[in-house]
């Protein structure tokens, strides 16, 4: 499993990084993010402290821990400035909380997002269609999630993007252990959402190859042994 959106203690998660990354190696993720709720009030505390853990906790562990932030209910306007002060403060992951459908999430932030310097939209709820095109054209994944409510929308974000060649990748948005899920169910809850088996895996793929272009390695890597 490679999870590109997880939550700590440094926004509303359950876990400090350690303990969030130990059970992620434990239930056999092979990367993962953390990207905690941020805006320019917190970002400045969150990201230093995930940069200077990542790699640290990555090989004790035995997996590729990325370093990013949730750009989360920013007003529309400000979604480039904060991707760009999200960059300077070294998060190698920039996510942007999109509009989905159980939040109260500004119109336009879909928009917004897609327009600025940010690697993932998620759960982008009911994307338009110019939308989709806009996230193909400047390389932006769209996310398939496994996290309830924000998932209602999957089938739609997952048809849009297959039909104009916007890129999947399928994560998790965990804030609590349980919310970790194991590479068998994040299969049945992108198949679910109108995936093939080999639309599935090129999410994976998908997700692989923007580790490797953060990393500046060949992947998939070869991890660690774990204990």
């Amino acid at each position: 499993m490679i999870d590109l959106h997880t939550h700590s203690i440094f926004s509303d998660g359950e876990l400090i990084p350690a303990e969030l990354t130990r059970r992620a190696a434990v239930a056999g993720y092979r990367a993962m993010a953390i990207t905690d709720h941020g805006d320019f009030s917190n970002m400045d505390l969150i990201i230093p402290r995930l940069v200077r853990v990542a790699a640290e906790l990555g090989a004790a562990w035995g997996l590729t821990v990325v370093p990013g932030i949730e750009l989360t209910h920013v007003p529309p306007a400000m979604i480039a400035a904060a991707a760009a002060e999200a960059r300077r403060l070294g998060a190698q992951l920039v996510v942007c909380h999109g509009e989905t459908i159980v939040e109260p999430v500004a119109p336009g932030t879909n928009r917004a997002a897609l327009e600025a310097d940010i690697d993932i939209l998620a759960h982008p709820g009911l994307i338009e269609p110019d939308e989709v095109v806009l996230a193909a054209r400047r390389g932006i994944c769209l996310e398939i999630t496994t996290r309830g409510g924000h998932s209602l929308c999957n089938g739609h974000v997952a048809k849009l993007a297959l039909q104009h060649g916007a890129s999947l990748v399928v994560n998790t948005d965990s804030h609590a252990p349980g919310d970790l899920t194991p590479l068998d169910r994040a299969r049945r809850i992108a198949l679910g959402a109108g995936l093939s088996p080999a639309q599935f895996e090129q999410a994976r793929r998908n997700a692989e190859q923007l580790v490797g272009r953060i990393t500046g390695q060949e992947w998939p890597a070869n991890p660690p042994s774990r204990e």
